[in-house]
């Protein structure tokens, strides 16, 4: 022993020229199989280097001699030498705190090889004291502390420290006074009296008094040498002749690794504590239940079967008996005798446990036992249950209390799993049936990115989003704000069938809703039919000034950007009314209707500066829709043209105080517009009660100043996504021909003309002429001839059911007004259309849909 110490005299810090690392020292012998320094516990990356065993010999702390293990050295032995590198360190303070840090390492490895052979004695001379002079406890105590002692002596505790103390009195309180020059190994120098003993509540001090043979604790300290654990403490006691406690014989060090994997019936002090719990159980020892609660018993953490009572292991052995292999979460506390820290035994399912799981439970008992630090092990077994051991240290003698029962709610909450809390949150949204079918059709298949990015319960909800996606035609969407996040953040999310819908469509829709798009997260579920459903969850931020929040606009957003998506609604600045407005997504299209007829009679603004116009001044386009609602919807009370007459001095009053010109004469256009608006489908849904995709107006065009002259006596616009049309006629009884215009931009013009056109032909006929066109909106991408044809067939049909919407009937020999259809103007059944450019082998078709409404009138 005296030879290796001898090596490790020397240690110093320095930078090796060669290599870009710090180095402390040439070398370090270490003897194999002994006590070694501990790396430094610093913020510092290590790295060791371990040469083959080779002989050394020393004369008085000076190595003498090195040679390779296969040449002879008469006296030596063989030693293994180590170099440690570390991160480059150039900073001359902290090189030199290391090498204080490694000196006092080295110094603690010296006493302990140079004292471990003195250590063992004293081991052995207290045995054999405690054999010739016992002190007046129980024969039984006595003879198991002896074979305890023994125990340890025979290579089952490596020792590294050994004091001896009296116990006295001072000014009325006890102390423990070291007895001078019986420090041995890390303990030599020791201080006077035990810092750690003086420095104890007095209730804890009192148990010095106590008849008791031994203690078995954890030290405050950990250990510098061998493993960097806490110090293992045991005090063997002395007594006088009366029985009384006068001292303490203090050993510091190290189980080996033997006394933990030895069964504790093999250990003595150990087996009597096994035996005692066992008995106390009165189970028998062949017994199922008996063997059970023998086996928690060996597989107890061994340090807490050395420190714990009897009464301590019996209550949280029996505790863990009960649990019964079921997935329950349990957790048993055990107060450190000593103030000093808690014990924590946590049993938790052994498929939920994972890192993560382990530090939230670290976590948690670190903020509930108000810890200082925390440790841990666990042990996985063939049990259903895993086992976490953790001893959360605490500032000493100040323990919270704690609601153990409350601690546990937090660590069931912890080790449910991501799927467990979906699986309970559908349940509680859903019901227990149809949240169970939703989390087995959909839950259990949410990608790991998913699981990772949103909380259960909003996964519940996306579920039920899921569920109706039947196929590619098919969306689902849900608006919303999330729980913590920044200042004006929204979420949307879009949810659709095989395929995810292309971020270069989404964009520009949500963009003309007046939203920013930060960023996108795309989920694939694949689920168990082979199927897929695909989520996007969008980051998106409103980019206007106008305050409000997602829950107040989310249902008329998402009719909005559903009908966009469907191409019920066009894709276009309008849309920011929605937002901007608090308008629904019929009303917008209401607005954007008038505004293509407005483009239609020349009005000097473009579509985007009247998007712009109506946006900014949001409050008097609700005022013009509100004057709509009230002149044309069915519902409404019968004073409605005292209450639109009150609107319309409203709306007046408002354009006062519009400073732009431009947006005046805008905003006066669609006033004008829907005072000479007579009739309208608007309030005419579909049979299946859906609201219709086309939108026809019948105007007096004598009170519209904007229209160029001629004036038509009864004009008719159609509009809708895939449509726009007019019908124009100089009188009631009118006769003309309906026109499929390729003139997008000003059909309006080119049917106006063929309308003075076909005034003079009828002359002969019927007093005045009428003439109708249409323009496609949407004409197919491909070539194809057919599909071109088709697509204009069905302009063709929405423009007809335009014209019939709002035109009366005759059945019977009494007039029949059109459904939903408030009326402004006098009865107006006559409707005559013919074939023009474009529609001449069209007449079936037209006859067909007069035939929808009842309109035909045969071969008459």
């Amino acid at each position: 022993a005296s030879a290796s110490a001898a090596t490790w005299g020397a240690c110093w810090a320095g930078w090796s020229p060669v290599s870009p690392t710090t180095w402390p020292g040439p070398a370090w012998g270490c003897p194999p199989g002994r006590a070694r320094p501990r790396w430094s516990r610093s913020a510092r990356h290590g790295r060791w280097r371990r040469s083959p065993p080779a002989a050394a010999s020393a004369e008085r702390g000076r190595l003498e001699q090195l040679v390779v293990p296969h040449e002879d050295l008469i006296g030596a032995r063989q030693e293994s030498f180590i170099r440690a590198e570390i991160d480059k360190e150039t900073d001359k303070t902290d090189l030199a705190a290391l090498e204080a840090e490694l000196h006092g390492y080295m110094n603690d490895v010296n006493a302990a090889v140079y004292d471990w052979a003195a250590m063992r004695a004293k081991a052995s001379e207290i045995i054999n004291l405690l054999s010739k002079k016992p002190p007046k406890l129980e024969p039984a105590e006595i003879s198991e502390g002896i074979k305890f002692l023994d125990w340890l002596v025979n290579n089952h505790f490596t020792f590294l420290g050994y004091r001896e103390y009296d116990l006295a009195a001072e000014n009325g309180e006890d102390v423990l006074k070291a007895v001078p020059e019986s420090g041995l190994g890390i303990l030599r120098n020791s201080a006077n009296k035990s810092q750690s003993f003086m420095v104890l509540p007095k209730d804890i001090r009192e148990k010095a008094r106590r008849k008791e043979l031994l203690i078995i604790t954890k030290a405050n300290s950990v250990s510098t040498v061998h493993r960097p654990s806490y110090l293992d403490y045991i005090g063997i006691k002395r007594f006088n002749e009366k029985g009384e406690v006068i001292g303490e014989r203090r050993f510091l060090g190290l189980f080996t690794s033997s006394a933990y994997s030895r069964s504790p019936r093999d250990i003595p002090l150990l087996r009597q504590k096994v035996e005692q719990v066992m008995l106390r159980s009165r189970l028998p020892f062949n017994s199922h239940a008996g063997k059970a609660l023998l086996h928690i018993l060996e597989t107890f953490p061994r340090d807490e079967l050395f420190q714990a009572s009897t009464e301590e292991l019996f209550r949280t052995a029996t505790g863990v008996q009960q649990l019964q292999e079921r997935q329950h979460v349990k957790v048993f506390i055990r107060r450190d005798g000593f103030g000093r820290y808690f014990s924590c035994l946590i049993y938790v399912p052994r498929d939920r446990y994972n890192t993560q799981v382990r530090e939230k439970i670290q976590g948690l008992l670190k903020h509930r036992l108000n810890g200082t630090e925390v440790e841990s092990s666990a042990q996985i077994s063939e049990s259903v249950l895993a086992r976490v051991h953790m001893i959360v240290r605490t500032t000493p003698w100040q323990f919270p209390k704690y609601d153990i029962q409350a601690i546990e709610s937090e660590l069931e909450e912890i080790v449910r799993s991501w799927q467990d809390k979906l699986s309970d949150a559908a349940v509680d949204m859903y019901g227990e049936e149809q949240g169970l079918k939703l989390f087995h059709r959909y839950g259990e298949f949410l990608p790991a990115a998913y699981r990772e990015d949103v909380k259960p319960k909003a996964a519940a909800f996306d579920l039920g989003k899921m569920e109706g996606l039947v196929n590619e035609q098919s969306l689902h969407m849900s608006l919303y704000r999330p729980q913590h996040n920044p200042k004006g953040l929204w979420r949307f999310k879009l949810f659709h069938a095989e395929q995810p819908l292309p971020i270069s469509d989404v964009l520009p829709m949500l963009e003309n809703m007046g939203l920013k798009v930060i960023s996108e997260r795309p989920y694939e579920v694949d689920l168990n039919d082979g199927s897929i459903v695909w989520i996007q969850d969008f980051d998106i931020i409103y980019s206007t000034t106008r305050a409000i929040q997602p829950e107040d606009v989310k249902e008329i957003f998402q009719e909005t950007f559903a009908n966009v998506w469907a191409g019920n609604a066009e894709n276009d600045g309008f849309n920011r009314l929605v937002l901007g407005g608090n308008l629904e997504w019929r009303q917008v299209a209401l607005m954007r209707a008038y505004c293509k007829y407005l483009l239609q009679t020349g009005i000097p603004f473009s579509q985007a500066y009247m998007e712009q116009t109506l946006t900014s001044n949001a409050t008097i386009t609700r005022q013009l829709v509100g004057l709509f609602e009230t002149r044309f919807d069915p519902k409404q009370s019968k004073d409605r043209d005292s209450i639109a007459a009150k609107i319309i001095d409203d709306i007046h009053t408002a354009l006062d105080t519009v400073t732009s010109l431009d947006d005046d004469r805008i905003l006066r256009a669609y006033l004008n517009l829907i005072r000479a608006t007579l009739r309208t489908n608007y309030y005419q849904p579909h049979a299946d009660k859906r609201p219709k995709e086309y939108i026809s107006f019948k105007f007096d065009p004598q009170q519209i100043p904007e229209l160029p002259l001629p004036k038509p006596a009864f004009e008719i616009w159609v509009y809708s996504p895939r449509v726009e049309g007019v019908h124009l006629r100089g009188g009631k009884v009118a006769r003309g021909g309906l026109r499929w215009s390729d003139r997008r931009e000003d059909f309006r013009t080119e049917i106006l003309g063929l309308m003075k056109a076909q005034q003079v032909k009828n002359t002969l006929i019927v007093p005045v002429g009428s003439k109708g066109g249409f323009v496609m909106k949407r004409p197919p991408t491909s070539a194809d001839r057919e599909a071109f044809m088709k697509e204009g067939i069905e302009c063709y049909r929405t423009f007809l059911r335009g014209l019939l919407d709002v035109t009366d009937n005759i059945v019977d020999g009494k007039l029949v007004p059109p459904k939903n259809v408030v009326r402004h103007d006098q009865d107006d059944p006559y409707l005559v259309v013919a074939a023009d450019k474009g529609t001449a082998t069209f007449s079936d078709i037209a006859n067909g849909v007069a035939a929808e409404y009842g309109f035909w009138l045969g071969d008459a």
